[in-house]
């Protein structure tokens, strides 16, 4: 028997918009001039490469959705995968997602791994927390698991990242016929949550006392979350995520704060029809920027840190799935979308995850069943 979420009627309560400026409309930017940087190939035949962390020593922990984890070495990717992560379910949106390592990894050796678990009647997002020794994981436990359950193989969530304090983010999907319970605090679907590197849930979430509200819960009022990324120089918490049909967004974390979805979006349903009459209601957060009408896609994401590419310092590149290219995202001082340029569009690849590298170099994994690791430098 299938566990169905009930869903929660979106006439339950009166939503009032609020009058607040609209977002950013990002229409597709002009392509940056392919001379400016050269592509090399790390690695391929992987298959659909999901998330990749880089290692004091320079090697390369991979995700494949599909597949496991791989080790990349001396730029040789490793032919066994890295064993002792437990089995994912890989139906659908579902397999191995996101990677990181602890911020004290090279003395404890600590890797987290987001992945969807559970079989097609139940569901769900988890992490998985093991020591990395060079070739395995070793005394691996699921350290989180998200609840509650669900019967759909798809929007998953399952980024990571750590904050400046050493607690851990995670996002979760509204499970794509549960958009309701992005709403509602009681649930896990639809939400960043916040958990100490061992799991636990820190007292000082903002639900954490709140009666019915899951304690976890960092942000809620989100659709299919892809990408995240913390900027090491302020510690502002970036996230896109996919609107249905278009009207996908770039949103800045706030603790506590409800991000609208599905009560007020720029998106469309896949059908046409209205999903909302409402941008902006009262108590929501409005985002960064949104693209539409185009279907971007946004994916992996990171802030540019670095000294290869002094130009982009400060900003956002957000990979692109549909859209096949990198936007950069060009921020002002007080963080708001003043420009957009398109990267990487001859590559003809959609991309999964851009990561910058401790000297500033760009790495790109490319969603494909030979998916690749490409590093991009200046020529």
């Amino acid at each position: 028997m299938k566990r169905r979420l009930a869903a929660l009627p979106l006439c339950a309560a009166v939503f009032v918009p609020a009058a607040a400026a609209a977002a950013p409309i990002l229409a597709p930017g002009p392509a940056a001039d392919p001379a400016a940087y050269q592509v090399s190939e790390i690695a391929s035949g992987l298959d659909h490469p999901w998330s990749l962390a880089l290692l004091p020593d320079g090697a390369m922990l991979v995700t494949e959705r599909n597949g496991g984890l791989r080790l990349i070495r001396d730029g040789r990717l490793a032919e066994a995968p890295v064993g002792g992560l437990p089995e994912a379910y890989k139906q659908g949106q579902g397999g191995y997602f996101d990677v990181v390592t602890d911020p004290a990894f090279a003395a404890n050796g600590l890797v987290y791994v987001a992945y969807a678990e559970g079989t097609d009647e139940a569901n769900r997002t988890a992490i998985a927390r093991g020591r990395f020794d060079g070739s395995a994981l070793q005394d691996v436990t699921v350290i989180f698991r998200n609840v509650p359950d669900k019967d759909t193989g798809a929007h998953f969530g399952g980024r990571l990242a750590f904050l400046a304090d050493g607690t851990l983010l995670l996002t979760t999907g509204d499970g794509f016929q549960y958009r309701e319970q992005a709403q509602d605090k009681a649930s896990g679907l639809g939400k960043i949550v916040r958990l100490a590197a061992d799991g636990s849930i820190p007292a000082d979430n903002p639900f954490a006392a709140e009666s019915g509200a899951r304690p976890e819960v960092w942000s809620y009022g989100h659709r299919n979350q892809q990408g995240l990324a913390v900027d090491p120089a302020t510690g502002t918490v970036y996230q896109t995520e996919h609107g249905a049909l278009s009207g996908d967004e770039v949103n800045v974390i706030v603790k506590g704060a409800n991000y609208g979805w599905p009560i007020a979006t720029y998106s469309v349903d896949y059908s046409g029809s209205v999903i909302s009459p409402y941008t902006d209601v009262e108590g929501t957060v409005q985002p960064l920027a949104v693209w539409m009408p185009e279907r971007f896609a946004p994916s992996g994401l990171a802030v540019y840190r670095g000294a290869l590419f002094p130009e982009w310092d400060g900003d956002l590149l957000a990979g692109g799935l549909a859209a096949a290219q990198v936007a950069r995202l060009d921020l002002d001082a007080e963080g708001k979308v003043v420009g957009e340029t398109r990267l990487f569009a001859e590559l003809g690849e959609r991309i999964r995850d851009v990561r910058v590298g401790p000297d500033g170099a760009i790495y790109l994994l490319t969603d494909e069943d030979n998916g690749k690791v490409l590093k991009v430098t200046p020529k």
